[in-house]
């Protein structure tokens, strides 16, 4: 018998993800004899869920809420001995996962896009003990994250972490910082290190386009001087895709890092706060089979 878990989020998407609970079980049934839905209801539920959902041997889990609960899902799926095919369907403010592996934004659209049964091997970073998909941050702009209201972000959509972490960096001064990676060491003073799983950041799609989904390797950012001038210069390197182009931002691709420094820092997880400095990274290659749009 086969068999789907769907993961809800109630409070996602401004409340309005049970709305579309009864078009993601109808699609899943088109495919699957079962379809088992579980509803979160605190921290750590969808990761739970989704550990119950490998023990039981489920063919398929789908993650319906924003960034966070998609995270944890991942969590629970991450290293399982039997890991079932993952969809997700974007209920958040950024949703740079979706974005980087073309699902659409639009709930139901993104649902819809489960009915072509089309699955591609993505990878997933681990961190200490925890998983990611998408970024790891360490500096001004990880700390400005944790101070975005919810109206900022219903107003400003990602914009509003742009203009946090850009008001929090002019403030900055750097901190020292080691980071160790597939061809050596880097040791200088940096304002922001950005460790990137995919092409988009903060809702920014330009961010790292050489980045792949299923590349092997982790695309790090190091932005040595933020002074305002140089922030002016930056943004269109940005916009434009070329970041690792600046000569202020020092470019690593690698498939782990460990990352120290002599100062008291936070690494932030997929927009979430984790643990202090220092950490291990590494790549954990095509680890999940993720439900995509056909030909993506």
């Amino acid at each position: 018998m086969t068999k789907a878990m769907l993961i809800i989020n109630p409070s996602s998407g401004k409340e309005k993800a049970p709305q579309y609970k009864a078009h993601a079980v109808e699609v899943l049934k088109s495919f699957h004899e079962e379809v088992v839905v579980c509803e979160t209801q605190k921290e750590g539920d969808a990761a739970q869920f989704a550990r119950e959902a490998c023990l039981n041997k489920f063919d398929t889990v789908v993650s319906m809420g924003g960034d966070g609960t998609i995270n944890e899902s991942i969590n629970g799926l991450a290293e399982q001995e039997f890991r079932p095919k993952f969809g997700l369907i974007p209920m958040g403010t950024v949703n740079d996962f979706a974005r980087a592996l073309g699902i659409p934004l639009e709930p139901a659209e993104a649902v819809n896009t489960l009915t072509s049964q089309t699955v591609r091997p993505v990878d997933i970073g681990k961190m200490n003990n925890h998983y990611f998909m998408n970024v790891l941050a360490v500096g001004a702009i990880a700390e400005a994250t944790y101070n975005v209201t919810p109206e900022q972000k219903t107003k400003l959509g990602p914009f509003a972490y742009f203009i946090e972490g850009l008001k929090a960096l002019i403030k900055k001064t750097p901190f020292q910082l080691t980071v160790e990676h597939d061809t050596g060491k880097w040791t200088g003073h940096a304002f922001l290190m950005l460790t990137a799983l995919t092409n988009s950041i903060g809702g920014f799609e330009t961010f790292a386009p050489q980045a792949k989904v299923n590349d092997g390797k982790f695309h790090i950012f190091i932005l040595k001087d933020f002074s305002f001038p140089n922030i002016l210069k930056i943004i269109p390197s940005l916009l434009k895709g070329e970041l690792k182009e600046h000569e202020q931002v020092e470019y690593i691709r690698s498939s782990y890092v460990n990352v120290s420094s002599s100062e008291d820092l936070a690494v932030n997880i997929d927009g979430d706060e984790g643990e202090r400095l220092p950490f291990n990274a590494e790549v954990l290659h095509s680890h999940l089979n993720i439900y995509v749009p056909a030909g993506k």
